[in-house]
């Protein structure tokens, strides 16, 4: 049998960690960030494909690929949290698991990112664990997917 496809989608500034406000987001770079993701999916069973945009649009298209192959996804949208109702409809298509993560923990920072517009069309949300977010999101997903 082979592995799962789950898709891991990043939105914007998140190719830049390591480098972006490491007292925040770690010191893990985004090529870290991958392998790390890539090999704990490996050892639960998924062919984990990370991707990262600042673009809404691809963002879209990558979950309507989701939806429509019935992929799992683990999601961290970034700034498109707060405001992209485009991408949250989008996600509210989903026919597999989804999992909204964030590194840092979004209700113990600045206000405005106290409201996430995909928490409410997600499987659940993981936030407060650094790229630990990404690991835990992943078990949740095998432990949905095995059922």
């Amino acid at each position: 049998m082979s592995p799962q496809r789950v898709l891991v989608l990043n939105g914007p500034n998140l190719g830049r960690l390591g480098s972006r406000e490491p007292d925040v987001y770690g010191s893990t770079s985004y090529a870290g960030l991958v392998e790390e993701c890539t090999a704990r999916g490996a050892e639960l069973g998924m062919d984990v494909e990370v991707r990262e945009t600042n673009d809404e649009a691809e963002m879209i298209r990558w979950l309507h690929e989701a939806a429509d192959g019935a992929l799992p996804v683990v999601i961290n949208p970034g700034a498109f949290t707060h405001y992209s109702y485009a991408m949250r409809d989008a996600a509210a298509q989903r026919r597999a698991p989804l999992v909204e993560v964030h590194i840092s923990n979004p209700h113990a920072r600045e206000e405005f990112r106290h409201t996430s517009v995909v928490s409410a069309v997600a499987s659940g949300t993981i936030a407060g664990f650094g790229i630990g977010s990404y690991t835990l999101a992943l078990r949740a997903l095998a432990a949905e997917l095995t059922g």
